[in-house]
């Protein structure tokens, strides 16, 4: 390979016997039905080998791509090329008097690896990313263009897809009116007596943060729509100064605070589009659990802090609604959600990983696709009861398996 490359954070060097860079779409169908093995790297902020194609194979980035947004305003729909991000998404559809229903903490990272991985934002009606998806284009083994859309029997496995059907070239999403939101943030929320249903649904969108050095929220951010009621959040004192998800960092880069309202797309995130990160001094995980069991899952958590603490920046807690898409970790369940900012030490880290999934055995609970998880293969396949299913599509498309590298073999295999 003539450059060296990696992902976000620094953690994963691949091992691509090339990286290819098109810049048409003639040239991309070109290279898929040459290419013997083959993986798409979005925005790289995945932090496992969800990308690595191996030596035999070649990584292929969209960044060079026509960065095509078509709005289509009369039927609130926007069609998105396959290398955008979502601060570009987001700004145009907002020019055109619309919005997407949520967006993700880090506006950064491209639309369709989000939605191939089952990212989310947060909030008990709001769906993962891939929610509003109503058509996806895949450049498929053989350099020819499948269309997939709501109401073809195979869709809801072609969204959150892992990259194992084919080369992702155009998404085509639902749009709603334009809305405003304001962000108020509280601190220390006791867990002792935590009614969790009703504070996840105070507001459009809630995350819970915690360094588990104590029991309990270290802050609580809340998102309201500015069409919905003002919440009431009796349980946790008003911040006084604005702040960042990690203790002590500054919070010239998150997002505005203290109730001031503004768009959906500057607010919904954590942090401000034009902070853009060089680099990721982290890791992360994540596991997706039904939410009955969110009570279950803190307390689970809390009786090992001692364990995750040293390592942890900060642990961020989440709703996201079910969906119907086969791979997706909220598939046929609402669900809780709790992320893991690790600090940059894999020998430290994983070990406390291990541990995490040891107190979170029982409770169902699903890793992100994208982030770094030490579950056995068998056990996470036994958590997707469509994974079958998927492994029909993937063969109808893809019999060869060229876009199918380690870990996709492992989640697929029989």
């Amino acid at each position: 390979m003539a450059e060296t490359v990696t992902n976000w954070a620094g953690n994963i060097t691949f091992t691509a016997k090339e990286l290819h860079r098109p810049h048409s779409l003639d040239a991309l169908r070109s290279l898929v039905a040459d290419s013997d093995r083959l993986r798409v790297l979005g925005s790289g902020h995945s932090f496992n080998e969800i990308a690595e194609p191996g030596v035999d194979g070649a990584l292929v980035s969209l960044a060079g791509m026509p960065a095509e947004v078509d709005v289509d305003t009369a039927a609130r729909t926007v069609r998105v090329g396959g290398g955008v991000r979502y601060a570009e998404l987001a700004r145009r559809v907002h020019e055109h008097g619309l919005a997407l229903p949520n967006m993700a903490s880090l506006p950064h990272i491209s639309v369709a690896g989000s939605v191939a991985t089952g990212t989310h934002g947060s909030g008990v009606r709001n769906g993962s990313l891939a929610a509003p998806v109503r058509e996806v284009e895949i450049i498929t083994a053989d350099g020819s263009t499948v269309v997939i859309g709501q109401g073809d029997a195979r869709f809801d496995g072609a969204v959150t897809s892992l990259g194992a059907l084919g080369v992702v070239t155009a998404l085509t999403l639902d749009l709603e009116p334009d809305f405003e939101v304001e962000q108020h943030v509280f601190t220390e929320l006791p867990l002792a007596g935590l009614d969790f249903e009703t504070v996840a649904a105070t507001a459009y969108s809630v995350s819970l943060f915690t360094d588990w050095r104590e029991p309990g929220f270290r802050q609580v951010w809340l998102k309201r729509r500015t069409d919905q009621p003002l919440p009431d959040f009796p349980w946790a004192a008003p911040a006084a100064e604005k702040m960042h998800p990690v203790p002590g960092m500054s919070a010239v880069n998150c997002t505005e605070q203290f109730g001031v309202a503004g768009p959906w797309h500057e607010r919904l995130p954590h942090f401000r589009a034009e902070f853009t990160p060089s680099s990721g001094a982290e890791l992360q995980s994540e596991y997706l659990l039904p939410r009955p069991y969110a009570l279950d899952m803190l307390h689970a958590l809390d009786a090992i802090r001692t364990t995750v603490a040293p390592v942890l920046q900060t642990c961020e807690v989440r709703t996201v609604a079910a969906d119907t898409q086969w791979l997706s970790p909220a598939y046929g369940r609402d669900t809780v959600a709790v992320h893991f900012t690790w600090i940059e030490d894999l020998e430290a880290v994983l070990p406390v990983v291990r541990r995490v999934e040891e107190a979170l055995d029982g409770l169902d609970a699903r890793p992100h696709w994208g982030k770094v998880f030490a579950e056995a293969p068998q056990v996470v396949r036994e958590r997707y009861p469509r994974l079958g299913d998927f492994r029909a599509l993937a063969g109808a498309l893809d019999p060869s398996g060229k876009f199918a590298n380690a870990f996709v073999r492992d989640i697929l295999a029989d």
